[in-house]
């Protein structure tokens, strides 16, 4: 294993540290109960020990027979069973009736010689057992003041506390294993919803098969995963089959124009190449129908790059700008598209906040579909009033089963295929609008015609710090006649 442990660590599989995890939290809960639970043991034998020494003391009569035992130089037997006794005087001298004799300690002394009232401490014997030892004072024969020790081995402790310490661990040694099996079983069963969404995701990955749906159970948060999965590739699904379109309807729209002027040129590259001349009148109806192809193709190529943008990226920076100037603007050209239209005008100062280009754009276009609806030396109506834009045209009308789609890209009215256009205008104006805040429609106006409505929030006056300065103008109605 090369690098740290942690490093080892975090290139394990999700599965592995959680069951590892797990296992060393139990190990650590464990050890931490077993050192309280063999600590607090120890210390209640030890009182129970203290407690049994301290009510271990011997009458008068035992002590003067020990002590002449001891002085005719006669062993005592052992008194109390598995307990230690001596009597210790103030010289020093020590009578024991045990297995070995202990230690008399500076203790011990100062309790036979009425210095201290007891002494607690653990000595070793002469065997070497460690030895847990109580004095206490007592009178011996003749009134002599002497000390009395009774003293057990720690061994009774040690050996108790050895089993207890197996036992601790053995416990201990199947508990964090137990964990560590508890902890992989509950890793594989909470992962097995990350492991579908994983399969499902290895699966795009490799096959980009948009149709792949997780089942979503429950409302925790595996299921909101599997929920944003699904969404997430139902709408690259979308998307993936809008660009899909927007290519077949592209190269549809792109054929008509391009074969056109393909058609012109060699013409005109036939008359070169065969010296025979196209008559003037010809030759010039000639290029100005390419001249017209070519401007038509223009248009479309400019309309398709507008409409791949993806709608979260603007085309510039948004800015305070009047709409009425915008549209005054885009007027001066539709009236050159239309040069034999009146227009009514009734404009209204209004400000938005939107990029000039794409809003301005999206103004020429619904005054040219206005224009090209129109009849001849017909009359289009124009209101700008609190930033409600109408467009009237008194042209043939759309059909009530058609409005649904007037704003569908390369969509086209059947009445309108011989009219130039690529079906593009209306949908830029939607998504211009929509960017900007507003909204667009399109409905049949009375008496016959179309209106179109585009809404955009403002104010009539441009807000305090904007570049936008009021126009010292009254608002605009009149009637403009080419």
């Amino acid at each position: 294993m090369t690098g740290s442990p942690l490093a080892w660590f975090r290139s394990r599989p999700l599965r592995s540290r959680l069951s590892l995890l797990t296992a060393f939290a139990v190990a650590v809960a464990v050890a931490a109960v077993s050192l309280a639970c063999w600590f607090v043991t120890r210390a209640q034998l030890e009182a129970e020990m203290d407690s049994s020494l301290r009510n271990s003391k011997l009458d008068d009569a035992s002590v003067e027979s020990l002590l002449n035992l001891c002085r005719l130089g006669t062993t005592p037997p052992p008194v109390g069973g598995s307990y230690t006794v001596q009597v210790i005087v103030p010289n020093g001298s020590v009578c024991t009736s045990g297995k070995a004799p202990i230690p008399a300690g500076p203790a011990d002394l100062a309790v036979a010689r009425g210095q201290l009232s007891h002494a607690l401490h653990t000595v070793k014997d002469d065997d070497g057992r460690e030895m847990r030892v109580y004095t206490y004072p007592q009178r011996g024969p003749l009134g002599i003041a002497v000390a009395v020790s009774v003293a057990r081995p720690v061994a009774e402790i040690d050996n108790s506390m050895s089993t207890l310490r197996w036992v601790l661990l053995l416990v201990s040694g199947i508990g964090v294993v137990g964990a560590g099996a508890a902890g992989l079983w509950v890793a594989r069963t909470g992962l097995e919803p990350v492991n579908r969404l994983t399969g499902a995701v290895e699966h795009v990955a490799a096959t980009e098969d948009l149709t792949v749906r997780i089942p979503v159970e429950g409302e925790d948060e595996i299921a909101r995963l599997s929920r944003s999965f699904n969404a997430m590739t139902a709408a690259l699904a979308t998307s993936r089959d809008r660009q899909a379109q927007l290519i077949a309807d592209a190269g549809h729209e792109l054929r008509t124009p391009l074969t056109s002027l393909r058609t012109n040129v060699e013409l005109l590259a036939r008359s070169e190449e065969t010296g025979r001349a196209i008559p003037p009148d010809d030759r010039r109806a000639l290029m100005a129908s390419v001249k017209a192809q070519m401007t038509e193709l223009a248009a479309l190529i400019g309309d398709l790059q507008e409409l791949a943008r993806p709608d979260t990226v603007r085309p510039g920076p948004l800015e305070v700008v009047p709409l009425h100037s915008l549209l005054r603007s885009a007027l001066d050209r539709a009236r050159l598209r239309g040069p034999e239209l009146t227009f009514v005008t009734d404009l209204a100062p209004w400000y938005v906040r939107a990029e000039p280009a794409a809003i301005e754009r999206a103004l020429v276009n619904v005054l040219d579909n206005a224009v090209k609806f129109s009849p001849p030396r017909g009359t289009v109506e124009v209101t700008l009033m609190r930033g409600e834009l109408t467009v009237r045209d008194h042209g043939p009308g759309i059909p009530p089963d058609e409005l649904p789609h007037v704003f569908d890209r390369f969509w086209r009215s059947p009445s309108a295929r011989s009219l130039p256009g690529s079906g593009l205008g209306l949908s830029i104006v939607a998504r211009t609008v929509h960017q900007a805040g507003g909204s667009a429609s399109l409905a049949p106006a009375p008496g016959g015609g179309t209106v179109a409505t585009v809404r955009l929030p403002g104010a009539p006056t441009p807000p305090p710090g904007s570049s936008a300065a009021p126009e010292s103008v009254v608002p605009e109605k009149g009637l403009d006649e080419s």
